[in-house]
């Protein structure tokens, strides 16, 4: 007993040394690649406890106080739901303490790059606590979910908006041959993976002999918007480029897929998945890895932008009455003044509304999952969520097409 206690302090100790070397290593530039590991961290330990906390959960008198005892998926859905919250909460602190933060000479410029063992710490503790938090609690966080993976949607899609103007903007700034050959190419390539999936599209989600009629029209609809997309672009009045309203149906028609293919598995007109009710753990790992890249990918990119929400301009300071010996404390305190890169606080806000909208994918946007609970993103609320992102991907695009033309005396 004694040497087994001994041994169990040893590797406590080591574990202990281990994680304060890690969070000890962890810099200026690496802080952005610690958030998204703990952000991370949070889905991993969301997807675990979905399988296995669900007899525990079920034997605590204050989660489980119904006369009758709920199902599985209830207790697997409030599991992942209580972790959601608890990173929601570490998020959202760090964004109000990181409000008006203009330059590293900021004390709260070091906490956001710093402390990362009290941070690791205080983020274990919010999600512990939100264990003991009452059932009411947690349901009315998973109502204002919906709403923020609304928000972050639609962060995800100006972000795109962004990015495919931008890539436009460089290449035809060379006024090269080679980068406007270059800009037709993929241009082509966008448009006839377009058309070519949305005939995939048809052949999976629209079964003969099965009344589809509402897939057709997604499906329809997306093919509608991209023929708009390349006439509103191409028209004289709008002077716009091709690449944009390629890239742009591109993503509109995988929209359209991740929706169709999010229905639920005994619906005839899902051909894709043959009524499989069933999942296997690779699928299940891999729906979850591509969960973690495309929200921590949205999120740091959401959080690093400029566009979206640039941080103020530091002031300048004025020139000191006497002129400093001290070249080494000059140039520290000049250092110390620069500017800070991206807003901490949206950085922040960000992963606040992704801790959110991957605990909707993880539940199906819903506590009612049903035959759905053990699957990624599966469901009738998944399916529409995705269809209006795509549409209001489209009506975005069309915006930023038409507001220059109905609006010229503004600036956009």
């Amino acid at each position: 007993m004694w040497a087994a206690s001994c041994l169990a302090s040893c590797c406590a100790a080591c574990a202990c040394d281990a994680c304060q070397t890690v969070v000890s290593g962890i810099s200026r530039r690496s802080a952005r690649i610690a958030y998204c590991g703990l952000f991370a961290l949070s889905l991993m330990v969301s997807w675990i406890l979905r399988e296995v906390a669900a007899p525990l959960m079920e034997k605590i008198p204050w989660i489980n106080h119904f006369h009758q005892t709920p199902n599985r998926e209830w207790f697997e859905t409030d599991a992942v739901l209580r972790v959601s919250l608890g990173n929601f909460l570490f998020f959202t602190i760090l964004a109000v303490i990181m409000v008006g933060v203009k330059n590293q000479k900021d004390p709260r410029d070091s906490v956001h790059h710093g402390g990362w063992m009290m941070k690791v710490i205080s983020w274990c503790i919010l999600v512990i606590l939100m264990f003991f938090l009452p059932n009411e609690i947690i349901s009315f966080y998973e109502s204002i979910s919906k709403f923020g993976s609304g928000l972050f949607l639609l962060v995800q899609v100006v972000l795109l908006l962004d990015f495919v103007h931008g890539w436009n903007d460089k290449w035809v700034g060379f006024d090269e041959q080679f980068w406007y050959i270059a800009l037709f190419v993929v241009s082509l390539v966008c448009y006839v993976g377009t058309f070519v999936f949305s005939g995939f599209l048809f052949y999976w989600f629209t079964p003969s002999g099965q009344d589809c009629g509402l897939n057709t029209f997604f499906i329809v609809m997306t093919l509608i918007f991209a023929f708009l997309f390349a006439i509103v672009a191409l028209h004289p009045a709008v002077n716009g480029s091709i690449l944009p309203s390629s890239v742009l149906s591109l993503y509109c028609i995988y929209l359209c897929y991740s929706a169709l293919a999010s229905e639920p598995r005994e619906y005839e007109c899902n051909g894709l998945h043959k009524h499989s009710k069933a999942v296997s753990t690779g699928t299940l790992t891999l729906g979850l890895i591509t969960t973690v890249l495309s929200v921590v990918y949205s999120a740091v990119r959401a959080g690093s932008s400029t566009t979206l929400l640039s941080p103020p301009s530091s002031p300048r300071a004025g020139k000191p009455l006497l002129p400093l010996d001290n070249k080494a404390e000059e140039k520290e305190e000049k250092e110390k003044s620069k500017p800070v890169s991206y807003s901490y606080s949206f950085f922040h806000l960000i992963f606040s509304l992704a801790s959110m909208y991957s605990a909707m994918l993880l539940t199906g946007w819903s506590t009612s999952v049903g035959e759905s609970g053990k699957l990624v993103d599966v469901g009738w609320p998944s399916v529409w969520v995705r269809i209006v992102t795509g549409w209001a991907t489209a009506a975005l695009f069309l915006w930023s097409l038409l507001a220059p033309i109905l609006f010229p005396d503004r600036e956009f």
